[in-house]
């Protein structure tokens, strides 16, 4: 990971709103050239639900193709936040390709992982 994102990562942990806001907004301004450092901060935070969430809502964002795999391996994530952020993630990218996981996170114990991957898929057929 390059110390850049090594540093904000970190920073999008803290407690004060403003330094956490600012480090996600850093590494959202750098979208795409961002991913192969987010992929390694999901893999490497496993004991940290939250900044594995607030990663895959940043390759969301990132609106990447390359994100998909990454959050196709969210999909299956511990965390039903995770999960459901995953969800909305392939929604925002309109990775079509991944129609049949997130139809399998129809049937998630979890609601909120439920409802999301309905959504995305609702969201996915109006853009056909």
């Amino acid at each position: 990971m390059r110390p850049r994102y090594a540093d904000l990562f970190q920073r999008m942990r803290d407690p004060d709103p403003i330094l956490s806001d600012a480090a996600f907004d850093a590494v959202l301004f750098d979208r795409e050239d961002a991913i192969p450092d987010l992929v390694d901060c999901y893999e490497r935070s496993r004991k940290d639900d939250e900044l594995r969430f607030l990663v895959v809502q940043l390759l969301g964002f990132s609106g990447s193709r390359k994100a998909v795999p990454a959050l196709l391996t969210a999909l299956e994530d511990r965390e039903p936040k995770v999960r459901a952020e995953a969800c909305r993630s392939l929604e925002d990218i309109n990775a079509r390709e991944c129609i049949p996981a997130l139809e399998a996170r129809l049937g998630d114990l979890d609601p909120s992982v439920r409802i999301a991957a309905a959504e995305a898929l609702i969201e996915m057929q109006k853009t056909g």
